[in-house]
């Protein structure tokens, strides 16, 4: 367990190009919520996940419904109930190891004492007792690298019942609800990027020769394609 000031994490913040948040949603009365708001403009990839909020959007950041196999988090923020950071914690330690795994943040109230042991005996880089919101603003830290907020993309189902999928690109300015539809997939450049979910890697299987992922999803946008 590292406090306050500690060296590593000041420097895994300050070079961390996105921190995903866990449990920010669309509620704006939740404090995960309105950490996304808190450590906007900082220059941070600012990644909010929720299950049931997914595929709606805070803050132009498409809120995910977990994190997808194939992507790499840097710093994971839990706000959580301790049993669900307890499950998102294991999670990760199985995708990752413990040689790749993020900073995790515990949120007052999420952490869980088997779970703390568990890091601690490891070595792994946490931090309990602390709000990231206001460690950040304490210290006045921001992304050493900031990172451009770029529009994102969706893919629900369509609402015909064709068995069709919509893929639209979304604004990055905009705050939005979750889908009415079923929600196939969601996230911004750096997800269709890197994301081993079944929808991007269709997607990127249809890129032509020399087509960037940025025209791809462009053109895409206009037609109904066939479920991933």
């Amino acid at each position: 367990m590292l406090r306050d000031a500690h060296p590593a994490i000041l420097e895994t913040l300050q070079n961390a190009r996105s921190i995903h948040v866990l449990g920010a949603g669309t509620n704006p009365d939740r404090p995960a919520h309105r950490a996304i708001h808190d450590l906007n403009g900082r220059g941070w990839r600012l990644v909010p996940v929720h299950p049931n909020d997914a595929g709606g959007s805070v803050l132009g950041r498409p809120i995910r419904g977990g994190i997808d196999e194939g992507l790499e988090p840097e710093v994971v923020v839990l706000f959580l109930a301790p049993s669900r950071a307890r499950l998102a914690v294991r999670q990760l330690l199985l995708r990752h190891g413990a040689s790749s795994m993020p900073l995790i943040w515990f949120q007052p109230g999420s952490e869980d004492e088997d779970t703390l042991e568990m890091l601690n005996d490891a070595g792994l880089l946490h931090i309990v007792d602390d709000c990231i919101v206001r460690f950040v603003q304490r210290h006045h830290l921001s992304a050493a690298t900031p990172q451009a907020q770029g529009p994102w993309y969706l893919q629900v189902a369509a609402d015909d019942e064709s068995g069709c999928s919509v893929w639209t690109v979304e604004a990055p300015e905009a705050s939005k609800p979750a889908p009415t539809t079923a929600l196939e997939w969601c996230g911004d450049l750096h997800d269709l990027e890197a994301s081993q979910h079944p929808v991007p890697r269709y997607i990127r299987s249809l890129a032509t020769s020399g087509e960037s992922l940025e025209a791809l999803a462009e053109r895409l946008a206009l037609p109904l394609i066939e479920s991933a």
